[in-house]
């Protein structure tokens, strides 16, 4: 978010949450804030016309991430900045939690893709050893279907030449 953005939000002039964050300067590491290069300040006013202000500013605004947001909210002296440092806290959490569960959903669905692998290889065999019984089951049919020469008779004949 850009230092105006957040001044708003917080309210305060977008010159005292300046000046808090060189106050403070240590509290924040290039990862959580940077300053805009004019190329970016130029492609942030091109595309988006509520930055059309930014366009004559000799300054180039500050962004920050969401580790800078509430690093900034806890320097800044204001009421409003308090209560948003208690959401975001909040909102970081809640979105961990969501993270997890999502994480253990993810995790659940791969054990039931899994399983449904592994019965699917297991019916594969099934389904196997079922066309082979029909196959001897239709060998036998045939095999009972074809007629049979007569035997001839074991043993001794009495009587007859």
């Amino acid at each position: 978010m850009l230092d105006r953005d957040l001044a708003e939000i917080y309210g305060v002039e977008t010159r005292t949450l300046k000046q808090a964050v060189r106050r403070n300067i240590d509290r924040f590491p290039p990862d959580f804030r940077f300053q805009l290069t004019n190329d970016e300040k130029n492609e942030l006013v091109t595309n988006c016309d509520r930055f059309d202000t930014l366009k004559h500013s000799s300054v180039n605004p500050q962004a920050f991430n969401e580790h800078g947001v509430l690093m900034l909210a806890n320097v800044l002296k204001s009421s409003i900045a308090t209560q948003m440092s208690i959401r975001l806290v909040r909102t970081f959490v809640q979105l961990r939690k969501n993270l997890s569960l999502n994480t253990q959903i993810q995790l659940e669905i791969a054990e039931i893709k899994n399983n449904v692998e592994q019965i699917a290889k297991k019916q594969k065999g099934h389904d196997q050893n079922i066309d082979l019984l029909f196959e001897y089951i239709d060998r036998l049919q045939e095999k009972q279907d074809t007629p049979q020469q007569p035997r001839q008779e074991l043993g001794f004949k009495i009587g007859k030449k």
